[in-house]
């Protein structure tokens, strides 16, 4: 197939978390390509309130769950996606590619989007140069403070407290996820422009999933031109990061489907800025230090004490009242990088437990002190903020760092609805991202 609609939805996807989701939002709206993403799989009348979308997202959260929630989840949103009858679905994962077999199982979900959407092999882009994320010979690699570390040896993902990452090959850290045949298309094919005959190549042998390497635009190209040229009728079900959506837009543009980008305007100054944070990254600790340097006051969360004692959690919603009534901006944290991750046998729980929590905070605020920009940091805590808050739709605003931007919110609830959210990845943005976006422009903006 070559060629594509000019009008309808190009593509549909299915983030495994609220950050990710994001994320792909943003790679396609900023390129013109109208997206909304949704909470839940949206109906008819859903996507009536937003004519000329031309994708359709949905946030998840299994990027965090068994598979057993996957496969009592994960089918009936692929098959309301597969409704919609765009020509690419996308199952979205994190650049990171952390998972594990019984955590976030990126395998299961490619099986059970095989079983919806057929079972044709599935091509896999993880790479997103924009994000400083590569796959060279199949080898994930994620740059940290300027250094480029396989993800093996990268200082966060390789302590991360679910799921560490091990292993740097994608093929066989899939091979424990999956028994699926995982195959590659290396970066001196898609250099000598033969990824989309090395493609079908590996599709004609049988090959289940595909990964492509990805360097830079002109991989990406390439990867996007394979996949978009060889989906089967239908709609065709890929995975990956927002490379998939990185890559599709470099072939689309090279086709003359990506209009004008739109013009971003800045949303202006905010009175207080809410933040919440569950992430364990550097880069956000670096993030809290400069924040509470300059202007911001913290409240720190222990997140074993805030999950079991609700005397502190009335105390810590109490405390975070107090701040934003009296016109400031609180930093609520719950630790400040991996050195202060609590260390428990059950950190999977811990973690759903906290998130709940933070999520349950976040709401609470939000509505009692009339708050209309947050930042929610840590892609699980941002599900369950997501969900507390009780979003429907999200659009883009404003881009402030690379994957994670200020966004507006769609709800039936009139104290949420209207509102600005932006969902940050632990490991996006600089130092004094909080400032910029409580001032709603970037310094040099």
């Amino acid at each position: 197939m070559s060629g594509g609609p000019t009008s309808g939805l190009l593509l549909a996807f299915y983030g495994d978390d609220f950050t990710g989701s994001t994320d792909a939002m943003e790679a396609l709206a900023l390129r013109g390509i109208s997206t909304v993403l949704f909470l839940e799989a949206p109906a008819p009348s859903d996507l009536a309130r937003f004519p000329g979308c031309r994708a359709v997202g949905v946030a998840g959260m299994s990027r965090i769950q068994t598979p057993e929630w996957m496969k009592q989840n994960l089918p009936p949103v692929f098959r309301a996606l597969k409704a919609l009858e765009a020509p690419v679905c996308h199952y979205k994962v994190c650049s990171t590619f952390d998972s594990s077999p019984s955590r976030g199982n990126i395998g299961c979900a490619v099986e059970l989007g095989r079983e919806v959407f057929g079972g044709a092999a599935v091509p896999m882009v993880v790479g997103a140069p924009v994000l400083k994320r590569y796959l060279l010979f199949g080898n994930l690699f994620a740059t940290a403070e300027g250094i480029h570390y396989r993800i093996d040896r990268h200082p966060t993902m390789s302590r991360h407290p679910i799921t560490p990452m091990r292993e740097s090959d994608l093929r066989l850290h899939l091979a424990h996820q999956t028994s699926l045949s995982t195959a590659l298309v290396d970066i001196l094919s898609l250099q000598a422009g033969r990824a989309t005959q090395e493609y079908q190549r590996l599709r004609d042998e049988g090959r289940e999933i595909v990964l492509f390497d990805t360097l830079d635009r002109q991989s990406l190209r390439e990867a996007g031109r394979a996949i978009w040229e060889r989906r089967p009728s239908g709609s065709s079900f890929v995975a990956g990061s927002s490379g998939v959506e990185y890559a599709l837009l470099e072939w689309w543009d090279s086709l003359g489907m990506v209009p004008e980008a739109p013009v971003v305007h800045d949303p202006g100054e905010a009175d207080r800025l809410l933040i919440v944070s569950g992430s364990c990254s550097p880069g956000t600790a670096s993030q809290i230090k400069w924040s509470l340097q300059n202007g911001f006051t913290g409240v720190f969360a222990d997140p074993v004490r805030v999950v079991e004692d609700e005397s502190e959690f009335l105390h810590i919603v109490q405390e975070a009242e107090g701040i934003l009534r009296s016109g400031g901006s609180p930093v609520i944290y719950t630790a400040t990088g991996p050195g202060s991750i609590v260390a428990a046998s059950d950190a999977g729980d811990l973690a759903e437990r906290l998130g709940q929590r933070l999520g349950q905070l976040t709401s609470q605020l939000v509505r009692s002190c009339a708050v209309r920009r947050t930042v929610i940091a840590g892609g699980d805590t941002s599900g369950h903020g997501g969900r507390a808050l009780r979003i429907k739709a999200l659009t883009l605003l404003r881009p402030f760092a690379p994957g994670s931007p200020l966004c507006r919110i769609w709800s039936d609830d009139p104290q949420v609805d209207g509102g600005e959210i932006l969902l940050k990845g632990g490991q996006v943005g600089g130092a004094d991202l909080f400032g910029a976006i409580k001032r709603g422009r970037m310094e040099n903006s």
